[in-house]
């Protein structure tokens, strides 16, 4: 056979140039996945203004007094740069005052009111000192080093002599009526921050003296004076910036200031990396503006998922409203009253304090500031092992939309959002806390005008259950106009979703929600399962629809599909799957206590238990207070009125009162409930009706199986008001066990129930009653037994 040259002599040329054009493009592509993604023509490089991106560090030696320190390698250090030393600067930092105790969160500088001496580095680098007074006469103080993981109790009196803690430091009180109750914060840290001003060998001078003389030392790269200057000379010239890959350390945070429009990209998100680890603040800091888009980058601060606790509430004697994060913060973002923000494929871990988060002006009411926060986009972002919440809102910022992202191992919420107009969608979750909708502490009137609220939580994937708040999903304290739809709950131990109408006394209930196609698998893998709740809901005017809810396996007695909640009205339940639980759905009412009696008509509930409501409501008008003792009724009072801005209850007519008094809420007629066209299989307690209720009442249409579940003693208990039309009981056939377990109301008296054209099949007993006459006192008919042993006559 003739060879290819023989007969097209020119194609080995060719492909030999093809061969070797291949070979160098398999090259140059190889080379470039070592080198970023190229910078935008017309963009600011952050390298060219200084910025080092490098992880290099050494040890270094330093005297005391000296701006000289002599280093085992100077490696890629230059002249300019910013630079961290650690262990030869000791010096006391962020002194804070918090109290006094009637004063939540309120916190100022030390000033007088103690002093404190001897840091020697032996307790850490960075340790946070806690001192906190009990108000006994005389006070005396505990205090800790581990942001109140633990505490060193004194029992000691608050005296002006010198009080030792650890790592050298000593303490002396000043003068302030430590009785009142006050907790004292500051930091204890070795780590000198400044710039190198010379090389000379292996010898750095530094614009700034040690304090200290140790031979340990540990140089690393500061970036962070250069990343300043790059930023504004880019807001400066209207550019945008590009950060090469590389490793950034921060001392404090970065600040795009008042930026008319301005993109920050990195050169991909693994591989450009800002690290607080070391500082205090948040990566970046956004103020002012109108537009501002974050891009392919990664943040890391210094407190994980481990340390929550430390990041946490702090439950100190003296004031109240410390938490751990204040004391030793780190954010990826803080954005504060710009217009537009766009963070797309950013990531952030090991963060102490709220991960991204927004702070600002807002509209009030009618009211519109001139600048606010109108947009926030997170696209493709993820938070992970970090100590407190992922995203939060925290001043009514509008239209924020958390889209496609992962919140994996986050010690306090997914979501905190006191704020309007948000879209939490696409998200994946897991082992973190709850996404807190609403959280508006406050009633003031113009709530009524422009709610908090206005939430679209769909199409996520809760994976687990939650560490911090108790469920995955919540609308709470003025949250209004909600929509949670299409979520999937994944082996989920802890509960799920909750629609609270009660909270405290600076709260405004929730209200105006839909909970629409979520697939909720509440299979606990733990040893010892938690008792939880699929759907709780306390709040007026909430649909409930085509959920489906269940537990693999045999039926799980720690699990709550549905629990509804006096004295919440308009509620409508309908097309719901539950499956393999300990209950199906349970009603349940209302209970308080008095905690101020103004006059004997007129007194204030506690903090909340029954709903404080908004002013646009019924105001409880003509409802009826039933007074408990124990669990037994001991009178029946009527409310004449409910002041929304007081919380003062008024009847119609005097009443003995004190504090402390048992009550619950009675509707006077309707609370329109509506449950029905749902299917119940397989639980241990299908329905418990443990509420008031009313003849607005009605359960209807729906079907009630035993399916696989064994010893259900009673399919339906029934112990107030409800109306039972055109339901289909079947299968529970089990010796001793009944359909309807019929009891007496809170009042002792039969429920006015209504019981018509309902089918009862293959079941021992159609009805239990733990009085005779129950069922002779209810409305019934039209009625059909198949296959029961048992039949009401």
């Amino acid at each position: 056979m003739p060879v290819i040259s023989e007969l097209h002599p020119p194609i080995v040329p060719a492909v030999c140039c093809l061969a070797v054009w291949l070979l160098l493009s398999l090259a140059f592509c190889a080379f470039a996945q070592e080198l970023d993604t190229p910078q935008p023509l017309g963009w600011l490089n952050a390298r060219d203004l200084g910025a080092s991106g490098s992880r290099y560090q050494t040890v270094a030696s330093t005297t005391a007094g000296s701006r000289q320190i002599t280093v085992a390698d100077p490696g890629d250090f230059k002249v300019g740069q910013g630079v961290m030393v650690s262990k030869c600067f000791v010096r006391y930092t962020d002194a804070r005052l918090w109290g006094p105790r009637d004063k939540y969160g309120h916190g100022q500088p030390l000033g007088d009111a103690l002093q404190m001496r001897g840091y020697d580095g032996s307790s850490g680098s960075w340790t946070v000192f806690i001192i906190d007074t009990d108000g006994t006469n005389p006070s005396t103080y505990r205090w800790s080093d581990d942001l109140g993981r633990t505490w060193k109790e004194t029992k000691v009196p608050l005296t002006d002599q010198w009080h030792a803690l650890s790592g050298g430091t000593e303490v002396r009180f000043g003068k302030l009526d430590w009785d009142a109750g006050y907790t004292v914060t500051f930091s204890a840290r070795d780590q000198l921050v400044s710039v190198i001003e010379e090389i000379e060998g292996n010898v750095l001078t530094l614009q700034d003296p040690a304090n200290r003389t140790v031979q340990d030392a540990v140089v690393r790269h500061n970036d962070q004076v250069a990343l300043q200057r790059a930023l504004d000379a880019a807001l400066k010239q209207k550019r945008n910036l590009f950060i090469p890959r590389g490793y950034y350390r921060l001392a404090t945070g970065l600040t795009i200031n008042n930026a008319s429009g301005i993109v920050v990209q990195g050169g991909s998100a693994p591989d450009t990396i800002f690290d607080i680890g070391e500082g205090v603040g948040s990566c970046f800091r956004v103020v002012g503006g109108t537009e501002v888009a974050l891009r392919n980058l990664t943040m890391v601060g210094h407190t994980g998922f481990d340390g929550r606790d430390q990041a946490g509430h702090l439950r100190t004697k003296g004031a109240q409203g410390v938490w751990g994060f204040y004391l030793k913060p780190c954010s990826a973002l803080n954005i504060r009253n710009t217009e537009r923000v766009l963070v797309e494929n950013c990531h952030a871990s090991r963060m102490s304090a709220e991960c991204f988060y927004s702070q600002g002006r807002s509209r009030q009411g009618t009211q519109e500031p001139k600048a606010y926060t109108k947009s926030i986009t997170y696209l493709r972002c993820s938070v992970e092992d970090s100590a407190r919440n992922a995203f939060n809102n925290n001043d009514m910022a509008e239209n924020t939309s958390v889209l496609h992202c992962r919140i994996r191992n986050v010690g306090g919420c997914s979501w905190e959002g006191a704020s309007r107009f948000v879209r939490f969608i696409g998200n994946y979750v897991r082992n973190s806390g709850t996404v807190a909708m609403g959280n508006i502490r406050s009633r003031d009137a113009r709530f009524e005008q422009l709610a908090s609220g206005q939430h679209i939580i769909a199409d996520n994937v809760f994976e687990e259950g939650v560490c911090y708040g108790g469920c995955a999903i919540r609308a709470a304290a003025g949250a209004n106009q909600v929509i949670i739809r299409n979520n999937i709950f994944v082996n989920y131990g802890t509960s799920a979703i909750e629609i609270r109408g009660t909270g405290s006394n600076r709260d405004m209930p929730a209200r105006t929600a839909a909970i629409i196609g979520n697939i909720m698998d509440l299979t606990s893998l733990a040893e010892t399962p938690a008792a939880r709740i699929a759907v709780d809901v306390s709040a007026d005017d909430v649909i409930i629809a085509d959920n489906q809810i269940y537990s693999r396996g045999e039926p799980d007695p720690t699990l709550t599909a549905f629990t509804f909640r006096e004295p919440a009205m308009n509620l409508q339940a309908h097309d719901n799957l539950v499956r393999n639980c300990g209950y199906g759905i349970v009603t349940t009412r209302a209970q308080s206590t008095v905690s101020e009696v103004i006059d004997p008509r007129t007194f204030c509930s506690y903090r909340g238990r029954v709903p404080n409501l908004w002013r646009q409501s019924h105001r409880y008008r003509g409802w009826q207070v039933v007074w408990l003792r124990g669990t037994k009724p001991v009178g029946v009072s009527t409310i004449e009125a409910y002041d929304p801005d007081t919380l003062q209850f008024k009847l119609t007519d005097p009443r003995e009162m004190k504090v402390g008094d048992v009550f619950e809420l009675r509707a006077p007629a309707a609370l329109n409930w509506q449950i029905h066209d749902n299917i119940v299989t397989g639980c241990l307690s299908p329905i418990v009706l443990d509420s008031y209720g009313s003849t607005a009442c009605l359960f209807r249409d729906n079907l009630i199986s035993r399916g696989g579940a064994a010893a259900v003693k009673q399919a339906v208990q029934v112990r107030g008001s409800f109306q039972f039309i055109g339901n289909h009981f079947t299968g529970f056939d089990e010796q001793g066990s009944a359909v309807l377990g019929l009891y007496l109301n809170r009042s002792g008296k039969p429920p006015l129930s209504i019981y018509r054209n309902n089918t009862f099949e293959n079941c021992a007993s159609v009805v239990s009653e733990s009085q005779e006459g129950l069922w002779a006192a209810a409305a019934t008919g039209g009625n059909t037994y198949l296959g029961c042993k048992s039949v009401p006559q």
